[in-house]
């Protein structure tokens, strides 16, 4: 019995020092810049050495004392949760992208389908504004051939309009991610006992009915810990997709709080900026518990 403690505890042990290596990367790229949030209780202004504000919770106050910070607070907020919720509510359209893809019997079109609709996850999205721009622009291929059908005299600079700037951003983050975060829908429809299908077609039932009453149901789990998970992550709808979308003219529709952040900082605004992080970050904590506790009442179990 003691030579058995002794390999499970030598077991436990080597299975820790697998993960330590992570473990490392996750303490030094995600827990230790932590210590920068020390400059939301200091009056900072670069090259200067920070101060101690005074009151120390001075920039906190600020958010909800000053008028015109109270108007942009609410105006980015608007943005974040807009654009969130608009992915949110479509968050179905991989798993049914998913579904459908599955379907497909010829293998190299569908093998064809999935890579052209993965590719799009590894571009950055400054090459994806490129292709924006060459096709969108007011000498864009759109613009071209709409005056080229005669249907519009002068360009439509589509790039600079804030009109339906949400759903555009919703568009162009589906364009790039649905084939990725289908992914983990085709490997849960692969884990569907085949018997199942099987059994339902000697009995008659359709590929829909299939679909509707085997393969959708199997793979819902997988959907709501997806959904939970971006629930809890509700605040942080990236920056990158909107700062190389920005302009002048769209800035009111499109700012969201994370690009907010960067732009409060590029402003000389650190404390500010670091101040409005840290309110998100509690914020995001509280979604996160929130959820995996509604999650643990609706599915008997959590995700953390």
């Amino acid at each position: 019995m003691k030579a058995f403690s002794n390999k499970k505890k030598l077991r436990s042990y080597r299975e820790f020092l697998y993960i330590l290596p992570f473990i490392i990367l996750v303490a030094i790229f995600s827990y230790y810049p932590l210590y920068g949030w020390a400059y939301a209780f200091y009056d900072y202004v670069p090259p200067n050495q920070p101060t101690v504000a005074d009151p120390i919770f001075k920039w906190f106050q600020k958010l909800f004392s000053n008028e015109v910070q109270i108007k942009n607070t609410v105006r980015v907020l608007r943005n974040t949760f807009a654009i969130s919720g608009i992915n949110l509510l479509c968050s179905w359209f991989p798993m049914i992208f998913a579904v459908f893809l599955n379907e497909i019997k010829c293998r190299p079109f569908k093998k064809f389908v999935q890579t052209v609709t993965t590719l799009p996850n590894f571009i950055s999205w400054v090459l994806v504004f490129s292709i924006a721009f060459n096709v969108f622009s007011t000498t864009g291929v759109v613009n071209e051939v709409l005056k080229g059908l005669g249907l519009i005299e002068q360009p439509i600079n589509f790039l600079q309009s804030s009109d339906h700037m949400w759903f555009k951003m919703w568009l162009w983050n589906t364009w790039k991610n649905a084939g990725w975060a289908a992914i983990m829908y085709i490997a849960a429809i692969t884990g569907i006992d085949e018997e199942m299908t099987e059994a339902a077609r000697v009995d008659g039932a359709s590929r829909m009915q299939i679909i509707r009453h085997i393969t959708i149901p199997s793979i819902l789990p997988t959907y709501f810990v997806l959904v939970m998970l971006n629930i809890a992550n509700f605040l942080s709808s990236g920056m990158e997709q909107f700062y190389v979308f920005q302009n002048s003219f769209n800035t009111d529709a499109i700012e969201v709080l994370d690009l907010y952040v960067y732009n409060t900082a590029m402003q000389g605004g650190y404390s500010l900026a670091t101040a409005i992080s840290i309110l998100k970050t509690i914020v995001s904590v509280v979604l996160l518990v929130v959820t995996n506790k509604i999650s643990k009442k609706a599915r008997g179990e959590g995700f953390i």
